[in-house]
């Protein structure tokens, strides 16, 4: 099979820039986590739900992660219209909506607000950044508007990032830290790029062409496993299945004893990875016979560098997948035709 020509394929399929905007996560990612955010340390929460949908919400899982492992309060991710009847004042709530127009996002910040909470909003502006002006209880970041919101992740993780870290409900890590975790990512994403990369995304990206695809995690990386199979769905139009070690072991893998040739496996793992899920995963290469089968392990230095390598190189599989197969990674017509059907209706 000759070598994809993804200078072509990506001048011909990629008309919104998708490969640039991935280009930029790490600039974006840097430059949203150095902005100042101007907010006293406050950690008498019970804990912080955070709302976002579809790109803008897939932070909320990443924050998840880091306080399960590292933080003081537990962090729950809400998807949905209003807020959950366990809801109280006493729960912050980090709202975040790129465009600042998601009517489900929305929805739970207005109720919270009522309700006498506190709203940290991330957004670009939009009906969110009006909403929250007029409230006394209410910060709102601003982040670069003009993109998708699923190629604005360096931005809007930055950004939460940065406000958890300016509250004290993460542990932020010193400068040094910051510094070395960026230059590395710098020359992940060098090495993960289709134009001059190493090559190991394309051959991801070609054995996924004709098969189906399951994405296995470690505990710790499920955030990337869900966030792969969402760009998965948007920038390639594919179908995918994030599971997680140790539960999928449970159930799915009974599955794979049937058709495992016509699938694709991508295994996510970490140096946090637990020793017994290690072991799982070890059983599952020798007797698990997919088509084809990939092994990331992100040796971050930290649980978040870990996962924003996971999130960034899946992010270029998913771009080389779609142009392999002529399918414009930006574009999305049946989420355009759906907002504007709601649009209609009161």
């Amino acid at each position: 099979m000759s070598k994809p020509d993804f200078d072509t394929l990506l001048a011909t399929h990629d008309k919104g820039d998708m490969a640039g905007y991935t280009r930029r996560f790490v600039d974006d990612l840097e430059a949203a986590l150095g902005a100042a955010v101007e907010v006293d340390a406050d950690m008498d929460w019970s804990g912080v739900l955070c709302l976002g949908m579809g790109g803008s919400g897939a932070g909320g899982m990443f924050l998840s992660a880091l306080t399960d492992s590292s933080g003081g309060l537990p962090f729950v991710v809400w998807r949905d219209y209003g807020l959950p009847s366990w809801w109280g004042p006493d729960w912050l709530v980090v709202a975040t909506s790129y465009s600042g127009n998601t009517e489900e996002t929305l929805d739970g910040v207005r109720t919270a607000l009522e309700g006498g909470g506190v709203v940290v909003g991330i957004c670009s502006g939009g009906e969110l950044e009006q909403v929250l002006s007029t409230s006394d209880d209410a910060l709102c970041l601003s982040v670069p508007g003009g993109q998708m919101p699923r190629s604005a992740f360096g931005h809007l993780l930055g950004t939460q990032l940065a406000a958890c870290w300016a509250l004290g409900i993460l542990p932020r890590p010193d400068e040094e830290e910051l510094a070395g975790m960026i230059t590395r990512l710098r020359t992940a994403s060098e090495s993960a790029d289709l134009i001059g990369g190493d090559g190991r995304v394309a051959a991801m990206a070609a054995g996924m062409v004709d098969r189906s695809i399951g994405i296995v995690a470690a505990g710790e990386m499920a955030p990337a496993g869900v966030r792969f199979a969402n760009q998965l769905n948007e920038n390639s139009d594919r179908f995918a299945r994030p599971v997680t070690l140790p539960e999928m072991n449970h159930n799915e893998i009974v599955a794979w004893g049937r058709d495992a040739e016509s699938q694709a496996l991508l295994y996510l793992t970490s140096p946090a990875t637990h020793p017994r899920v290690s072991a799982r995963l070890g059983w599952m290469m020798e007797n698990v016979d997919a088509g084809d089968s990939w092994l990331l392990d992100c040796e971050g230095e930290s649980l978040l560098e870990s996962l924003l390598i996971a999130a960034h190189i899946t992010d270029w599989v998913s771009i080389a997948l779609a142009v392999t197969n002529g399918v414009d990674p930006s574009e999305m017509a049946s989420i355009e035709g759906l907002k504007a059907h709601l649009a209609t209706i009161q």
